[in-house]
């Protein structure tokens, strides 16, 4: 690992299971910290879900070192509060007071290290009437509001596409840590820290909720397009494709019209302004299509790049990957050999100008690193042994 990255010399421990807390945990390794994974002896649940759950554990537990600990074990917990004494930083997102139950909750942990900075994540939040409540993904989609914005208005709400709430903790979870560790080099102190992901859902949330506040009007589902906007992320069929646009600012709407010999329609009472544009959408996507069916995707997009108008060509995971430019992003990158067969995977969507990107790390076995850490905490050979053959911890490297 190079000795510029950030965070090298940074120690944290990952308690997390399936997306928010690995996340959060990868984002510090990829930036150079020391990361340690303590499993379950069976592994992170999501390394039991199927090929989906193998993409999730491969994605999120880069960066790291795994050590198979039995925490039901009061040994076992002895191992891990160890272990955490010894680090930096703590991230968790089991299962509402299950870090408590085993000993190893915030109050417990920056007891025995001060300057300990120990992230929480949970779906609901930590007080209130669902502190209790299991959290995943799709449930604070839903009852943030987000899904009631998804979808065709004609349908039913719809989820995301991907996992975004998951995913966006991750970043949340990671910067609230950046912080804390920085707060912690002016004043010597840790932190206690949460986030949930019914918080992140609602943040990401923000100028819906802002508009909403202000006007108590509900947003509703307006399918392709932007409910107050138009054209705005609006969807159109070309010769070969589709395409997204926006051009409702009033100088972009007269530049698109020119553009394809459509003068006319800058002073139609039905396009003449942002607010007839949206009054009349419908009549709107006729004449999108009447303007661009013509064109090819890249043919539309380069055409309206070049006049300053927003556009983008609608791909599949297979065309993207294969766009010039993503490619020149160099966000995509494979892994090391390791363990496993390297494969390609995603970085930071960010880099430090003049360093190198760091090289990918596969995602280590159950417990491929349990003697090493072991060692490096001080236990000896025998007791290592003993912890071994007891089944206290497990090495399935």
């Amino acid at each position: 690992m190079s000795t510029d990255q950030p965070l090298q010399g940074v120690k944290v421990i990952d308690l997390g299971q399936y997306i928010a807390g690995p996340g959060a945990a990868t984002i510090l390794g990829e930036l150079g910290a020391d990361v340690i994974k303590i499993e379950p002896l069976s592994g992170d649940q999501s390394r039991h879900a199927g090929s989906y759950g193998a993409s999730i554990v491969r994605t999120y537990n880069q960066y790291k070192r795994s050590i198979a600990v039995d925490l039901k074990n009061a040994k076992g917990r002895e191992i891990a509060t160890r272990l955490i004494r010894a680090s930096d930083v703590l991230i968790q997102n089991l299962r509402p007071g299950a870090a408590e139950r085993l000993g190893l909750g915030a109050a417990a942990m920056c007891g025995l290290q001060p300057r300990l900075v120990y992230m929480s994540i949970s779906g609901f939040g930590i007080t209130g009437p669902a502190a209790d409540r299991v959290g995943f993904d799709i449930a604070a989609q839903a009852e943030s509001g987000l899904m009631s914005v998804t979808g065709d208005p004609n349908g039913l709400p719809q989820k995301v596409g991907v996992p975004i709430i998951d995913s966006a903790t991750t970043h949340v979870a990671a910067q609230a840590v950046l912080a804390a560790l920085f707060q912690r080099e002016r004043t010597g102190r840790g932190a206690v820290l949460d986030t949930s992901l019914l918080e992140v859902a609602l943040s990401l949330q923000a100028s819906n909720f802002t508009d909403y506040l202000a006007r108590g009007i509900e947003p509703h589902r307006t399918g392709n397009g932007q409910p107050n906007n138009a054209p705005a992320a609006e969807l159109v069929e070309t010769r070969d494709g589709i395409i997204v646009l926006s051009a409702y600012a009033e100088d972009h709407w007269a530049r698109f019209c020119r553009l394809f010999g459509k003068d006319h329609l800058i002073d139609d009472p039905r396009f003449c302004t942002n607010e007839a544009r949206v009054a009349h959408r419908k009549d709107l996507r006729i004449a999108l299509a009447d303007m661009l069916s013509g064109f090819t995707s890249d043919e539309c997009v380069d055409l309206l790049t070049k006049h300053q108008i927003v556009a983008g060509v609608v791909r599949s995971y297979r065309d993207a990957r294969e766009s010039a430019a993503v490619d020149a992003t160099g966000i995509f990158r494979r892994t090391q050999d390791g363990p496993t067969p390297g494969y390609e995977t995603l970085g930071l969507p960010y880099r430090f100008a003049g360093q190198p990107m760091p090289m990918a790390t596969p995602l280590p076995a159950i417990g491929a690193d349990s003697e090493a850490i072991l060692r490096e905490a001080a236990f000896d050979p025998a007791e290592i042994a003993e912890l071994l053959r007891s089944g206290i911890v497990a090495c399935k490297a």
